[in-house]
């Protein structure tokens, strides 16, 4: 009996190291996935200055490319998630990176603005469902108590597209023209189409999200405000962040080098942030690591007037790349704490939430550039953020005193 014992114990064990290193790869296809995501999505913000002079178009018309772009990701997320609800995470995961990359290469392809504006419009509803479906999907798969920090880690996959892939398509467009950025992020997404394919097991099914679901989600004021945060957090970046490239190079008169390494800066903080969050959300509670991470990037956009040159730039801009990405991977966490039963509706309204936020800052800013230039955009985006912080303040209190 002992030594049946012994062996169901040792066999348990190997089954336990086995599926721990099965989530593993899991998390890393997943991390990539949201790395070719966010490439894909802030490749317009690295060759904003090219696609402007190619398309002969004004820096503040090409800039709606971002905007359109985050409004139909924004309508997308809910609604596709609905729609894809009953299909194996799998395959979902591997087609909508798949579409991705088709997506990323035709709009490489486009003759003009009119034909480049709606082709991405179509690119980008395979981010509306990658990135919600990749943190519901693991979330299932991960024991409740390291939830937070799985869903946190598959998002660094972000903050590492700051690092290596805003600055590279950046460098790409003004060296080799914006379509080379784009060929590049379709080569990506096609590699992690095929890496997800191989590595999420099958028959991976978050709960199907019911009327129910959504009635509740959207009953709750306290969680409706968690996702308000988001958008409010995203419009106060992205009234600034949208116009980063052609800001460097007017105002602070950075050249295109310079512009890169700003890029490459912004994005190892971007890193250091997440990963900082990823240990250590689970520790000191998602409503106390948002607001200190909101407060980071008011910080950084109250300093923004005094960004006068590349060093000064760098400065400012630490305490908002340290929270920048991390903001979002933790209100994610956050709301899953919040209503794990609801967890699928909340990750696709949040996902909304943050291209929402895109949406309204990219549009926001391009109005001001277009009739004040670039002298408001810090002032206006850092009301949007006085406006997530204040709204982030009341949704934790509540949350204390309905539990």
């Amino acid at each position: 009996m002992s030594g049946a014992s012994g062996a169901a114990a040792a066999s348990a064990a190997s089954a336990a190291a086995a599926g721990e290193r099965r989530r593993r790869q899991v998390r890393w296809s997943l991390l990539f996935g949201n790395f070719v995501i966010g490439c894909g999505v802030m490749v317009v913000v690295g060759t904003l200055t090219d696609i402007s002079r190619s398309l002969d178009v004004s820096v503040s018309i090409a800039g709606q490319l971002v905007a359109v772009a985050a409004i139909v990701m924004c309508l997308g997320a809910p609604l596709l998630a609905g729609w894809v609800g009953a299909l194996d995470r799998r395959k979902l995961l591997a087609a909508s990176l798949a579409w991705y990359a088709i997506g990323h290469a035709l709009c490489a392809l486009m003759p003009s603005y009119a034909a480049l504006l709606p082709m991405r419009a179509l690119t980008v509803l395979g981010a509306a469902v990658f990135t919600p479906q990749a943190a519901a999907a693991i979330g299932a798969m991960t024991p409740p108590a390291e939830r937070g920090g799985a869903i946190t880690f598959v998002f660094i996959g972000w903050s590492i597209a700051s690092v290596v892939g805003m600055p590279i398509s950046a460098w790409l467009g003004d060296n080799f023209g914006w379509r080379s950025a784009f060929f590049a992020i379709a080569a990506l997404g096609a590699v992690g189409a095929v890496w997800v394919l191989a590595s999420v097991p099958a028959n991976v099914r978050p709960a199907t999200l019911t009327l129910a679901a959504w009635r509740a989600a959207f009953g709750n004021p306290v969680l409706m405000g968690m996702v308000l945060v988001t958008a409010l957090a995203g419009a106060g970046q992205f009234t600034l962040f949208s116009y980063f490239a052609p800001y460097f190079k007017n105002v602070v008169g950075a050249g295109t080098n310079e512009v890169t390494l700003l890029f490459v800066w912004f994005g190892v903080f971007g890193v250091i942030g997440n990963t900082l969050a990823s240990r250590y959300v689970d520790r000191l509670g998602a409503d106390r690591a948002v607001g200190f991470a909101l407060v980071l990037m008011a910080v950084s956009l109250f300093a923004w007037p005094w960004a006068t040159n590349g060093i000064a730039a760098a400065i400012v801009l630490v305490p908002w790349a340290l929270a920048c990405f991390s903001t979002q991977s933790m209100q994610q966490a956050r709301l899953g704490a919040a209503a794990p039963q609801l967890a699928p509706a909340l990750m696709a309204l949040n996902t909304s939430a943050i291209y929402l936020g895109q949406a309204a800052g990219a549009s926001s800013g391009g109005w001001l550039i277009a009739h004040h230039g670039y002298g408001q955009l810090s002032i206006v985006g850092l009301a949007w953020l006085a406006a997530a912080i204040a709204l982030s303040v009341w949704a934790s209190r509540a949350r204390r005193t309905t539990a």
